[in-house]
């Protein structure tokens, strides 16, 4: 892979200019619209079974069967099970040749967070959470495909959209593995959403990331009895995590570096036989990834011999930096702009002011859920997903939708009761409706993604050739697993 900064990129620019978008017909608008708006109810209903389900990465067999089962009732051919990962689906609608539009939907929850939908902190005795949206991320992007398929087939365009099924990006870099397997390779240009607590067609640089488990193993004995007979795993974690803290002040800035002890033994009284720590690091240029999590493996392998034990690093994930494409922000946003915000009605209302005050310190005012903010182009995103591999093969672009209460921090139990309820919902329609329209722009109008692929190749590189960040190893099916389970 050719090493790109994209400094040019990282800078952020305020767009005041129209979109070059050609403008859709009143009736085109309508059509959409309107139908984004019948399938609202539904949307919401199966948005809150995903959110129930609340199924961690590569687990989520009951979300994906679900988003599958109303993408074949609309009429989408589905193929199951792509990439070697039983969650993941391609469902396609094809009218004949033309553009081939994809839209991503996600579905996988985080553990820990179970909650309920009320502006109180209230864990429920569940394993996982709805934290970051995906259970309306995937519902509003079917709902969007849906809509844009009746369109095309009432009006004859011809073409094809694809909804991609994309699991585990939590951490399990799901979208890699179809990137990897050329699913995206015929791809004119790719959508997608997130939920959030504004509206915005904003496209950020993402970090690149790659993260992994260190296994440490060592001999168990009786702490107090016989502790010389002992090697400890979890000392071993210990050294290792020290060295990786004296390691920040040396590497690149902007470098992310994080982690937890996922194993840490289970008795005091017991010499840990096994322990184990899972890393990430990030960074704006994936080369410096490589290199600090390079001597990340330095210091493991280091700590390892300081403690006598061994040591085995598996890589669970690895994604790129995003590629902003500023054509398609700017359809993006013409189109945000024509729906608008989230209107809530009182009930949603009081929720959001009882929740309000739960929330870290903000600027966000409650209104703002309704307004739609100005599109901003660069400027570091500041997490990691893998929609960024996605955006290096086709051109991509994606929007927020008000689904948290604003000021709402994503990966929070606030986030999961927000999208508990009616609120996520109409976050959710917002979204759709703005990824239908732009769909239908760009049908409408292939110069659009002419130029949109220009600007990708032109910020690529010509030398450009895609290598995934997890090298070619199997999906982690297994990443979400607990110590030791099989």
């Amino acid at each position: 892979m050719k090493r790109i900064l994209l400094g040019a990129v990282a800078a952020v620019a305020i767009v005041t200019a129209p979109a070059a978008a050609a403008e859709l017909s009143a009736q085109d608008k309508s059509q959409i619209l309107q139908t984004v708006e019948k399938g609202g109810p539904r949307l919401g209903e199966v948005a809150k079974q995903i959110w129930d389900y609340a199924e961690v990465g590569y687990q989520e067999h009951k979300s994906s069967a679900l988003l599958q089962s109303e993408l074949k009732k609309a009429g989408f051919k589905v193929e199951a099970g792509v990439a070697g990962m039983p969650t993941a689906f391609v469902a396609s609608f094809r009218t004949g040749d033309g553009p081939v539009i994809g839209i991503l939907a996600e579905y996988d929850a985080l553990p820990g967070l179970a909650q309920a939908a009320t502006p109180a902190r209230k864990p429920l005795p569940g394993v996982a959470g709805h934290a970051c949206g995906h259970h309306v991320f995937g519902a509003a992007s079917v709902q969007a495909a849906i809509a844009l398929s009746q369109w095309m087939k009432a009006n004859g365009v011809k073409g094809e959209v694809r909804v991609y099924g994309t699991p585990a990006e939590e951490g399990g870099s799901g979208k890699v593995y179809l990137v990897r397997e050329g699913l995206f390779k015929d791809v004119d240009a790719t959508l997608h959403w997130h939920a959030g607590d504004a509206n915005d067609a904003s496209q950020g640089v993402s970090l690149a990331n790659i993260s992994g488990k260190f296994r440490f193993s060592g001999a168990a004995s009786h702490a107090s009895g016989a502790p010389w007979r002992g090697r400890s795993a979890l000392d071993a974690v210990e050294v290792m995590n020290v060295a990786v803290n004296m390691l920040r002040e040396h590497v690149p800035d902007g470098t992310r570096i994080h982690y937890v002890i996922t194993d840490g033994g289970q008795a005091p009284n017991v010499v840990p036989e096994k322990a184990e720590a899972y890393y990430y690091v990030r960074h704006r240029d994936p080369q410096v990834v490589r290199d600090v999590m390079a001597r990340v493996q330095k210091a493991a392998e280091g700590a390892a011999l300081a403690t006598e034990t061994k040591v085995a690093f598996e890589q669970t994930g690895g994604v790129y930096n995003m590629l902003p494409n500023e054509t398609l922000a700017r359809v993006m946003d013409q189109n945000l702009r024509e729906v608008g915000g989230v209107v809530w009605n009182a009930e949603e209302r009081a929720f959001a002011e009882a929740m309000k005050p739960l929330l870290p310190p903000s600027k966000a005012t409650l209104e703002s859920a309704a307004e739609v903010q100005p599109l901003r182009i660069g400027g570091d995103g500041g997490g990691s997903t893998d929609v960024a591999d996605v955006s290096w093969v086709t051109p991509t672009v994606g929007m927020r939708a008000a689904v948290w209460v604003p000021g709402t921090p994503a990966h929070s139990w606030q986030a999961v009761a927000a999208g508990g309820t009616s609120m996520a919902t109409k976050g959710g329609v917002v979204a759709a409706k703005t990824l239908a329209l732009t769909g239908a722009a760009l049908f409408r109008d292939p110069a659009l993604i002419e130029k949109a692929k220009a600007e990708l190749h032109e910020k690529r590189g010509p030398d450009f050739t895609y290598q995934a960040m997890v090298g070619d190893r199997a999906p982690p099916l297994d990443y979400r697993a607990k110590p030791g389970a099989e």
